[in-house]
């Protein structure tokens, strides 16, 4: 019974696809297999029917002859003879149908719009030549600040990813520019790969341009959530990875509160997690100036004098970004072929039914 009821609940769903298709863009991948086979149909009844008629054509053997006064009466048709066609009509009408279900048939882009829990996060890496200072780690990378604070954002995302959260992650890597490494994804392996990939001692010394210039990369960032036009949606925060090294109070003629104020107009608040061995806040100088700034975004800016402060930072982090965002997904190439097979399926089945079921009907010319 549940499989009948699972059979009635498809074929109702197949047919309630056919409503939604235009056959004049619905895109055909296999048309030429579709035209291949129905050509080769086609010659095979051709030379079926030049067969039948060869072989049905002896003279002497098949003709006979009847007086005419016989013929009108003999050979008068009846009204109800092209019944007897049904079946092979009914064949016909399955053709096209089985010709489209074989061209393969699908919709090409599909959006479909959910609210997971998650945000949108950029991660922004400081790769700056003050980032290769020493800086005592056990469970982070070690070797400077920079491979601490790329473990660090490992970490980060590798918490994100054993969660229920299906985050939209990018990831930028700045020293006195900025630099896209991987736009926003849901797909954190991606994001990890990258990670990893700039997270040698090797890349970091093949990094084209190690000045130190934040508030670049924090116009990128916010650049970057305008690009895939998410500035107002809700959700989106930038995460900082930096020794805070930076005495720039101007770029491109705006101000540290100028560059920042623009994340806090779009509710992208800025975590700011400074990382330099053994300097409480203050020790580094721009610490008070990048607190102030930050902390008007609504976010916070975390002096990091070890490594159980950038992992308590990093746990913090986490469990502020415990929203939801609405994500819209694309599905491209989803099959359409099932309503056409159906249907022809269903055509040719009647018409075999037809011709077992009642000997009038079992005329195929």
């Amino acid at each position: 019974m549940d499989t009948l009821t699972s059979l009635l609940a498809q074929i109702r769903d197949t047919l309630i696809q056919l409503d939604d298709f235009s056959l004049a863009t619905l895109p055909l991948p296999r048309r030429d297999d579709s035209v291949m086979v129905l050509g080769g149909i086609g010659l095979l009844a051709l030379g079926a029917l030049l067969a039948r008629y060869i072989l049905n054509r002896r003279p002497g053997h098949t003709d006979i002859a009847l007086p005419a006064i016989l013929q009108a009466t003999l050979t008068k048709r009846s009204a109800m003879a092209p019944v007897r066609h049904v079946a092979f009509m009914l064949f016909l009408a399955g053709l096209p149908l089985f010709a489209i279900a074989l061209g393969d048939p699908h919709t090409t882009l599909i959006q479909e719009r959910e609210t997971v829990p998650g945000h949108r996060i950029a991660i922004l890496i400081d790769a700056s030549l003050s980032m290769d200072s020493s800086f005592a780690t056990e469970q982070l990378g070690w070797g400077n600040t920079y491979l601490a604070n790329v473990s660090a954002a490992d970490y980060f995302v590798r918490r994100r990813m054993e969660g229920s959260h299906r985050d939209l992650v990018s990831l930028v890597q700045f020293g006195g520019e900025a630099y896209i490494v991987t736009p926003f994804t849901n797909d954190y392996e991606n994001i990890l790969l990258s990670i990893g990939l700039i997270g040698t001692p090797e890349e970091y010394d093949r990094f084209p341009d190690h000045g130190t210039l934040i508030m670049r990369a924090i116009s990128r960032g916010v650049e970057l959530f305008r690009t895939f036009d998410f500035l107002k949606s809700q959700g989106n925060l930038i995460v900082i990875f930096s020794d805070g090294q930076d005495t720039h109070a101007v770029y491109e003629g705006q101000s540290i509160d100028d560059i920042l104020q623009e994340a806090a107009d779009n509710a992208i608040p800025v975590y700011f997690i400074r990382t330099a061995y053994d300097r409480g806040l203050g020790d580094v100088l721009p610490d008070i100036t990048w607190k102030l700034a930050v902390e008007k975004t609504g976010g916070r800016f975390y002096p990091a004098a070890d490594e159980n402060a950038i992992l308590r930072a990093v746990h913090e982090i986490d469990e502020l970004s415990a929203g939801q965002i609405e994500v819209t997904q694309y599905v491209a190439h989803q099959a359409r072929f099932s309503p056409f097979a159906l249907a022809a399926l269903a055509l040719w089945s009647l018409a075999v039914l037809c011709g077992l079921g009642v000997k009038q009907l079992r005329r195929f010319p």
